[in-house]
């Protein structure tokens, strides 16, 4: 086998400095070594010989005369002299030194096609043969009674070897519930969720930039279905920028959105231009929000495959001013600009074994930015801005395994206070912890507990009932508080084998719900939510996720 290096050029075959062609002719005009050469040895094996190459890694032969005695060594500094004596056969010319074998170069990037996919699909009923619903009262709560959602990712990868960069276009379809064979409607609701290209190591290595629409997302908590510090749905391009140590990087990005709402756009009708018979629709109102963020992490190694992970985020958000009709045809309303922002950390630890990991986010947004990306600003302040408005999210999330034993666990803290000034049902405070324990009875799969607890504190301005032939009391801000408690058990089966976030997944599915008098006074009137204090979900799921590449921003 070659070594990389020179050895892989055309060279010539040399023994001791002696073209073999000399070597042959000198066999040839001897007739004891020509005998030599004919006679059979006892050892099967081919014996060593004066004339037979040294091994590879034997040391260089000293330089000998004609005579066969070792010559006198040239002078240390005298090259020419050296030269003449070889050039009078006096001395072999010294065999060239091997240059030392290059590191091996990582292949190309492979080029073509790639697919991937992520999907969801349950079937359940609660006892009473109503269908299973998603009994959560929290933004957030257990994966485990979420409606079926399927995505498609299709990705093609190109090496382009005259920049050395590498290309990637990423297409995602989404499409959720409800599912033809569920209410036989042969329409589908569709969303394209990424459609965008990459191009990576462009102008120098390690440097990325992107163009497109994209889900721009970081590290999610996986039993709340979040991803608690940057979760950004986003129309425009990016830079990244990876460190040679492949441990940090810092990403920019900036982008356009605008929501279907009257906040953003009106469009009314008008007589055609040149008084034409007919109508036009014209965009009296027509703006964008204006999104950017920057993202810096940094990883410390722990021994051979541990580490400590931090992440510092930061948002704005920009939202020009503009103008609206009014009811009465002609008169305008100015909307005035606002603005929003973002301010975040993420502190985790690995130990790069099992997927074990623990991970702590902690978000706050002001402004526009604490409705989110696509959200209206609603309840505004009195110069009609979204200014006051404040989200703030503490969330914990990891998973343990050891042995036939996983963990997986999650809960956060939430708090959101719109624009205006006083409190109503939009203003909430609200929590979840949840565990899920595995019990892998096997490589092929074993059971699951799911536990939660969840509590939600709304400030609501509500008109109390007044008792039959009393006065009608006076309206309250009084906030209202109410708690649920869920605990599950779930069977599975996994055929990829052992492993808490190993995928697909099969599962057998029975939660058991209790509702206290607050959160069911939280759904609407004649909803069974509102009725029931237990409720049961029983049912059959599969959760399953094949990955091209991540697509996320890192």
């Amino acid at each position: 086998m070659r070594r990389p290096g020179p050895e892989f050029g055309p060279r010539r075959s040399r023994v001791h400095g002696v073209p073999l062609a000399l070597l042959a002719a000198a066999l040839c005009a001897s007739p004891s070594l020509a005998a030599a050469q004919t006679e059979p040895t006892a050892d099967p094996k081919p014996a060593a010989s004066e004339g037979a190459p040294p091994p590879a890694d034997a040391p260089p032969a000293p330089p000998t005369t004609e005579a066969g005695k070792p010559a006198d060594p040239p002078p240390a500094n005298d090259g020419a002299e050296a030269q003449r004596r070889a050039e009078a056969g006096d001395v072999k010319p010294a065999e060239p030194k091997a240059e030392a074998p290059k590191a091996a170069e990582p292949p190309p990037p492979e080029s073509g096609f790639f697919l991937g996919s992520y999907g969801r699909v349950g079937a359940a009923t609660d006892f009473r043969k109503r269908p299973g619903r998603d009994a959560d009262i929290v933004a957030r709560g257990s994966r485990l009674d979420e409606s079926p959602y399927f995505e498609l990712d299709v990705q093609r990868q190109d090496y382009w070897k005259t920049t050395g960069a590498t290309t990637r276009a990423v297409i995602t379809l989404g499409t959720s519930a409800p599912l033809f064979h569920y209410n036989a409607d042969f329409n589908i609701r569709m969303a394209v969720r990424n459609l965008f290209l990459q191009a990576n190591n462009i102008v120098t290595k390690g440097l990325s930039a992107w163009v497109g629409s994209r889900m721009y997302r970081g590290d999610d908590a996986y039993l709340i279905d979040y991803w608690p510090l940057d979760n950004l749905n986003t129309m425009g391009g990016g830079l990244r920028y990876d460190f040679a140590n492949g441990r940090t990087f810092i990403a920019w990005h900036a982008g356009l959105n605008q929501p279907r709402t009257g906040f953003f756009s009106q469009t009314v009708t008008r007589t055609p231009a040149l008084n034409q018979v007919g109508a036009t629709s014209v965009n009296i109102l027509d703006r964008q929000k204006f999104i950017t963020s920057l993202k810096a992490s940094h990883i410390v190694k722990v021994g051979e495959t541990a580490g400590v992970k931090a992440v510092f985020y930061g948002e704005l958000h920009d939202i020009p001013s503009g103008q609206r009709e009014t009811e009465v045809k002609g008169t305008f309303q100015t909307l005035p600009a606002d603005f929003g922002y973002v301010v975040g950390a993420q502190f985790g630890a690995f130990t790069g074994r099992d997927a074990s990991h623990v991970n702590l986010f902690i978000r706050y947004a002001g402004g526009a930015a604490a409705y989110g990306e696509f959200g209206t600003p609603f309840q505004l302040a009195p110069d009609r801005t979204s200014a006051g408005a404040r989200e703030l999210w503490i969330t914990l999330s990891g998973n343990w395994e050891t042995g036939p034993l996983g963990l997986m666990a999650a809960g956060y803290f939430r708090s959101f206070r719109d624009a205006s000034t006083g409190l109503d049902y939009n203003d909430v405070d609200e929590g979840i912890i949840m565990a899920r324990p595995h019990f892998f009875l096997s490589e092929w799969g074993g059971v699951a507990v799911e536990a939660s607890y969840q509590a939600q504190q709304r400030g609501v301005r509500y008109q109390p009932q007044a008792a039959p032939g009393q006065p009608i009391p006076a309206p309250t801000n009084d906030p209202v508080m109410g708690g649920l408690f869920r605990i599950g058990l779930v069977p599975f089966l996994n055929p990829a084998g052992k492993g808490s976030y190993s995928r697909p997944q099969l599962r057998l599915i029975y939660l058991l719900t209790h509702r206290d008098e607050g959160a069911r006074s939280m759904y609407p009137k004649d909803d069974v939510f509102s009725l029931r204090e237990w409720e049961h979900f029983f049912g059959v799921g599969v959760e399953w996720w094949f990955n091209a590449q991540t697509t996320y921003g890192g």
